[in-house]
Parts: structure tokens; sequence; C-alpha cells
């Protein structure tokens, strides 16, 4: 077994589970769905590909809040290109200045292959939504025998420098969210995919084990850090 982790930051995201019509709302982490769908537009799989997408579905995954970030709203008018008619006034909410460690765990094969298709991305990675590009490289790396607790717990904490400063150099406590696969998990969420297809998309219900744990402050932070800039705010 082996365990392919990601980090997703950027200045924005957006993880919607139930977004439809005028208001598309976001939830505090990234969800599967998301993801695998940010792994199948690196390797160029076609959203009508059932085989291959199910082979991605079928990896388990889990996700670490290193910076929870804050939910902003974003009011949005417009106007059809053709008719000048005015479109539907809609309300999008996005997560700002949100840093997560995801990972996925099944065959060491396919997540070689995702890593490698993450270096070299056949369409852009994008956060949840296409106006959402991620402001560091998405992939981290493979391991290799061991599991998806593991991975995540071993991690180093990958918050902005301006947000670990904040705890004066002391741990800090991160929230893990991690599929159970036995169905033992205290939530469900309807975001494990069965179909990218434009025209039917469908999400199962997915079960989820919610714990915390300790980080304590990286020796430095990437290099890649998009909020660096920011200062201690």
């Amino acid at each position: 077994m082996s365990v392919l982790t990601l980090l997703l930051a950027g200045p924005l995201q957006s993880w919607g589970a139930s977004s439809r019509f005028a208001r598309r709302t976001t939830l505090n982490a990234p969800t599967k769905s998301g993801v695998i769908g940010l792994l199948a537009a690196a390797r160029g799989i076609d959203r009508e590909d059932d085989l291959q997408l199910a082979r991605l579905g079928s990896l388990r995954f889990g996700v670490r809040i290193d910076q929870p970030g804050t939910v902003v709203r974003d009011f949005q008018t417009a106007q059809h290109l053709k008719t000048g008619k005015a479109m539907p006034l809609s309300e999008r909410f996005y997560l700002a200045d949100a840093v997560f460690v995801a990972a996925v765990e099944g065959d060491g094969a396919l997540l070689n292959e995702l890593h490698a298709a993450l270096a070299t991305p056949v369409y852009t990675p994008y956060l949840g939504r296409r106006s959402c590009p991620p402001g560091a490289p998405v992939e981290l790396e493979v391991r290799v025998g061991v599991g998806l607790e593991q991975a995540l717990a071993e991690e180093p904490w990958r918050a902005s420098q301006w947000y670990q400063n904040r705890y004066g150099g002391g741990p800090a406590t991160v929230t893990l969210l991690v599929e159970a696969s036995d169905g033992s998990g205290e939530d469900l969420q309807r975001d494990q995919p069965t179909s990218f297809r434009t025209s039917h998309r469908q999400h199962a219900l997915r079960s989820v084990k919610r714990s915390t744990m300790s980080v304590l402050p990286s020796c430095s932070v990437p290099a890649h850090d998009p909020f660096a800039s920011f200062g201690d705010l």
C-alpha cells in the first residue's frame, strides 16, 4: 500500500458538495470528488471514461486542515453574451488563505502515475473551481509502506509562516478527516464520485472519521508559500 500526499494552498479555494443554481457554497475542507477531479484532469482523463474514473474513485481519501482560512462571499451579476439579457444573480462562497494536506491511499503504480501527472498536467489543476488556481505545486510525494493516517500524521505542518507565528513556537491542534472504508465514521458526506459526465453527475455517500492531532512549527515554510508576502497578520 502507498499514499500520495498533496498540498492544496492558494489565495482562494471552493469545495462545494451541494452547490446548485444561484447559491454556490463551500465546505470547510476539500471534497473527495473535487480532489479526484483534480487528479483526473492532471492525467487528461475524459469525463466519459467511467472505467478510469472509477479506478481513481476507489482510492481512499483523507485531508488535514493545516490552516482553516476564512469564508468570503462573492456577489455576481452577468448578462447573456448573445441576447444581452440579465442572468440570475448569484452568490459564491470561497475559503480565503486556507492550506490543506490531502492524501489518497491505494495501488503504488497508480499513485506514481498520478504524481508524475501533477508535475506535468494535461489540464491545469484548480482548487475546486477554475477561478481558484493553486498558489504552490500540488504534488508532494508518494510514500510506500504507510497507511493514510500515518502519512497525514507525519507530514510537516504546511501552514503559512505568518499563521504558524500566531502560536509563538508552540504546538497547534489540527483536524483530520479520513475516509472510513468500513463505514465506522461519525459523518456521512455525499462526495464519493460515481459519474463525472456533464449531463449526469452523480455522487454517493461516504463515511468520514474526524479526529485531531498536534503539530509543531516547521523549521521552514516551503519556498512556494503563497502567503509569505502578507507578513505577520
